[in-house]
């Protein structure tokens, strides 16, 4: 007998998808669609490059500043720490003017910040640059998951989320390929100047995409009612306000939830080749090699477990591949050749990453419908700010566990990073697979037929066929004022 909880992890039959409707969507899909799915994609992969920077550059950055391990993640810390104000910044704008010219911004504004990077003389001038380019980054996810999945069929959204969250694995992957090349003959400096030529091609692709339909659509009804820019954005702050009213528990749901899956990404990947040269011995090619291998299962993981979200649902999915991330945690940690830490690193990221490819389309089937740059953006990088301290809570338990390694035939006594991170994966497994159980799910949502946020009614969650049968602005002003 199967417990209810779990059947009630399963949509019900008429929102799920069959193979043949999943064809036909794909067969309908217009290059236009394609495009705007695609630029969110390259924008995403930009923030992941862009982010993995400094985690792979760890040891160079530490030798150029004379500065601890610890230390020197503190500049991961400080990036995360700033992600939440650059979410609620340019989620409020796109759901506002729309989903291309902020996203544009975004990525321009990331360019010059990577670019400045790639400048800095001394430790201090690091932090501060990092710290705004939290900023900056904290703005793109929202608004490439919503500029992304918004444009694709229902049908299509769960693979739609799988592939476009895997854009922060490919991310991964091309800074890894960069550390190991550009980086190995001309120093770290040209990681970052990489990463912002790359972020300026983005931008330069996203200026040439046209607009989501579902802002057009709006744009044009809007103008037909003579509604001007001032009553939009008095709209879109009496909408947002009903919004909050209406869903604070789900936000602070949506908190906790990221909370659990940015530790799990976080606490997997950002002191991973660190822990693989000082606890297991490895060059700092061997184990940029053992990343990119890991990466790989990454991108396999989200893209598998998107598409089967479509069809189980998304919380059923991620249970099952956070249940695969308990089961591969021996292999992650125990062995000591380069071969089996690899397929342990695949297998990881292969559960962590399977989750997370269902998350973009979870949170925007989850989201006030009017609110789906900002309300999933803004809780993302809320948990992110919450887990900033993972590579640093990695590190500090790193100088309380120790483990002997041999280093030139020399035994040496170094962070026992393996046990760190076998005990704090462990728990934030737990944790997310709990939280996700006792949460909401909208699987098959048709948010695309609902009002935008500058419109009477997006607050309340009103779709586009609908009038609003409550007073309007205008009338609601007059009484304030009286």
């Amino acid at each position: 007998m199967v417990p209810r909880f779990l059947r009630d992890l399963v949509p019900r039959r008429e929102n799920r998808s069959s193979g043949t409707s999943v064809v036909v969507a794909f067969k309908d899909v217009t290059w236009v669609q394609w495009a705007q799915f695609s630029s969110g994609w390259l924008a995403w992969t930009c923030d992941a490059i862009d982010f993995f920077a400094v985690s792979l550059t760890i040891s160079l950055l530490a030798k150029q500043f004379n500065k601890s391990t610890a230390q020197i993640t503190t500049a991961i810390t400080l990036t995360l720490l700033f992600r939440p104000v650059g979410a609620i910044m340019f989620g409020i704008l796109s759901d506002r003017f729309g989903r291309k010219w902020p996203l544009v911004f975004n990525l321009l504004l990331c360019c010059v910040l990577e670019l400045g990077t790639g400048f800095v003389n001394t430790f201090a001038q690091f932090l501060g640059i990092r710290a705004i380019f939290g900023i900056a980054m904290g703005g793109i996810w929202g608004l490439s998951a919503a500029s992304a999945l918004e444009n694709l069929p229902v049908e299509l959204r769960g693979i739609g989320s799988g592939v476009l969250q895997e854009g922060y694995a490919v991310g991964y992957l091309i800074a890894a390929v960069i550390n190991l090349t550009l980086v190995a003959q001309h120093g770290w400096r040209v990681l970052f100047w990489t990463a912002a030529g790359i972020s300026c091609f983005a931008a330069f692709i996203r200026a040439l995409v046209p607009e989501s339909a579902f802002f057009l659509r709006a744009k044009e009804q809007e103008k037909a009612r003579g509604a001007n820019t001032t009553q939009k954005t008095k709209v879109f702050f009496i909408e947002t306000k009903a919004m909050l009213k209406r869903h604070w528990l789900l936000c602070i749901y949506a908190v906790l939830l990221m909370t659990g899956f940015n530790f799990l990404s976080h606490g997997s990947q950002d002191l991973y080749p660190t822990y693989l040269e000082t606890t297991k011995n490895f060059s700092a090619h061997d184990a940029t090699v053992a990343t990119i291998i890991g990466n790989c299962g990454a991108v396999a993981g989200g893209a598998i477990a998107g598409t089967v979200s479509q069809y189980i649902g998304r919380r059923l999915t991620i249970v099952i591949f956070v249940l695969l991330i308990g089961a591969f945690i021996p292999l992650w940690v125990l062995p000591s050749s380069f071969s089996a830490l690899s397929a342990g690193a695949f297998c990881i990221q292969v559960g962590v990453q399977g989750a997370w490819g269902v998350i973009p389309i979870l949170l925007a089937e989850m989201s006030p419908p009017a609110f789906r740059a900002t309300f999933p953006g803004v809780a993302y990088q809320i948990g992110n700010m919450i887990s900033s301290a993972s590579a640093q809570i990695e590190a500090t338990g790193g100088n309380n566990f120790k483990t002997t390694v041999i280093k030139n035939g020399v035994p040496t006594v170094e962070p026992d990073y393996a046990t760190v991170q076998a005990i704090f994966i462990g728990v934030v497994a737990a944790f997310v697979v709990v939280i996700t159980i006792i949460g909401p799910e909208n699987h098959g949502s048709h948010f695309e037929n609902h009002k935008t946020a500058f419109e009477e009614g997006g607050g309340r969650d009103d779709a586009v066929a609908e009038d609003a049968s409550q007073k309007s602005y205008h009338d609601v002003d007059e009484k304030s004022s009286a």
